[in-house]
């Protein structure tokens, strides 16, 4: 089946998630929850920070879908997590993992091994992160990557298979794939590296746009990859650096047009990458 990776389907999605405005029930760090939360209401979804063990599993419930975030960890937030994500999985409910830090300790490196058999719609991070997760060696420096997603790609690949789910690779050009067709996300800037939680938030919308094509979250991912990369351009043409951009990437995706979606998001198969 050819994939719809325009301009236009990116725009038709970013709509159905603002005329449905999916209830995102998110578990995440400390240091993501204001922008995470900011982003899902700018996209015209409704955020849920609902992490507490005695409430989230029942939490799933309402959701149209749950992002699991495990960038600040603790026994309390494991047993939360795990709780959450077996009860998505039993309620037919998309869910999606960010493994933040993933190879830097052991015990969060075996938490997210723990959430992967849990069977996640989505695993999105970065090149390291990614390469941990499949068991390759990924060099992790904080949360951030030393490595590339393209050399993370036929890890992320193998990852996609064995799951059965997508991984999205970021980068400075995100790669997304579901095991056996990938997609190549061009748009973004630099900038976006120097303001915390972006990544986290992105992870966010992806799950947005999944609630609203849980039959393809392949495509789904692609296209929130990319509005956000064009929202995070658009940001940066007024920036006069990272605070200002922050600010105006919200606004940016707040207010975002048809024709600029239709006209500059950049995706394309790119299966020989």
């Amino acid at each position: 089946m050819d994939l719809q990776l325009t301009g236009a389907s990116a725009w038709e999605l970013f709509c159905k998630v603002k005329e449905t405005g999916p209830l995102i029930q998110c578990i995440t760090n400390f240091v993501s929850m204001d922008i995470m939360a900011n982003m899902l209401l700018a996209a015209g979804a409704s955020p849920a920070m609902a992490h507490s063990r005695e409430e989230a599993a029942e939490f799933v419930r309402l959701a149209s879908a749950v992002l699991i975030n495990v960038g600040t960890l603790s026994p309390e937030w494991t047993d939360s997590m795990r709780a959450t994500a077996t009860a998505a999985r039993e309620l037919g409910k998309p869910w999606v993992l960010d493994p933040v830090g993933a190879g830097a300790t052991t015990f969060r490196t075996q938490t997210i091994l723990s959430l992967v058999d849990l069977k996640p719609t989505l695993i999105r991070g970065n090149a390291s992160e990614v390469m941990a997760v499949a068991g390759g060696v990924g060099t992790v420096r904080g949360v951030d990557s030393t490595a590339s997603a393209v050399e993370a790609l036929s890890l992320g690949k193998d990852l996609a298979r064995r799951v059965g789910c997508v991984v999205a690779i970021s980068g400075a050009t995100d790669l997304v794939t579901d095991g056996h067709r990938v997609v190549a996300c061009r748009n973004g800037t630099p900038l976006l590296t120097k303001v915390t939680a972006t990544g986290c938030a992105v992870t966010a919308l992806a799950a947005a746009f999944i609630a609203c094509a849980p039959h393809d979250p392949l495509t789904a991912t692609a296209h929130a990859l990319a509005v956000f990369g064009l929202a995070a351009e658009l940001a940066a043409r007024e920036a006069r650096g990272p605070a200002s951009l922050r600010v105006g990437l919200l606004d940016a995706l707040y207010s975002v047009k048809q024709s600029q979606v239709c006209e500059n998001v950049l995706l394309n198969e790119a299966n020989d990458t």
